[in-house]
């Protein structure tokens, strides 16, 4: 009796998951747009810049070239640059801030070093080598009105058909979000530090 009710089971399951492909499988011949994608990794919960980078990872290894613009990190030195750094001339980073704002406590010292990053990735994304370029906490220095936010939104919406962008960092401007082709928003759920744990090698840098 058990034997026939599990076959009867498996049965019911093999049915469901048939007309679960069928579904599936018409979903995905809809999609049949091919470009660039504009991309933003927002929220309060960790993980946005290490989500790009996996990204990044990616398209290396598809044997595509990578740029990365760091806007506002530039105190701690990543163990995630050493290792796309093996890569060699598929990857291109540019490490241009200067810390964050607290640190600097110099808001013209800040305007000039988002600026310089900023040229840095204009630089980037008309380069028609790149197939994507990583723009780490772009959406801080947005926050905080280091760069012209009309000015970046039109030249990102401007980019080349095939050029993907990532962009990372708290606080996405609602106008980048209506521009964006992807966003993700991370949720902090729960975070070691509250419980006095330090940053550490390997989870945070």
């Amino acid at each position: 009796m058990t034997q026939t009710l599990d076959k009867a089971e498996a049965e019911r399951h093999r049915a469901k998951m048939a007309k679960r492909k069928a579904v599936q499988d018409a979903e995905v011949a809809e999609k049949t747009v091919e470009k660039g994608l504009l991309i933003v990794h927002t929220g309060t919960g960790k993980g946005k810049s290490t989500a790009a980078f996996g990204l990044a990872l990616r398209m290396l290894g598809r044997g595509h070239r990578v740029g990365v613009v760091q806007f506002i990190k530039g105190a701690w030195h990543t163990a995630e640059r050493d290792a796309l750094a093996k890569f060699g001339d598929q990857l291109v980073w540019q490490t241009m801030g200067e810390g964050f704002t607290w640190e600097t406590q110099d808001r013209a010292r800040d305007v000039a070093a988002a600026e310089r990053a900023w040229a840095k990735a204009r630089e980037l994304m008309a380069d028609p080598g790149f197939a994507m370029v990583v723009l780490d906490e772009l959406n801080i220095a947005l926050r905080y009105d280091y760069l012209d936010l009309g000015k970046v939104i039109s030249t990102l919406t401007a980019r080349r058909p095939g050029l993907h962008i990532v962009v990372t960092g708290r606080n996405a401007k609602p106008e980048l979000i209506a521009a964006a082709d992807l966003v993700t928003e991370m949720t902090l759920v729960k975070h070691h530090f509250a419980a006095g744990v330090k940053a550490q090698p390997g989870i945070e840098f």
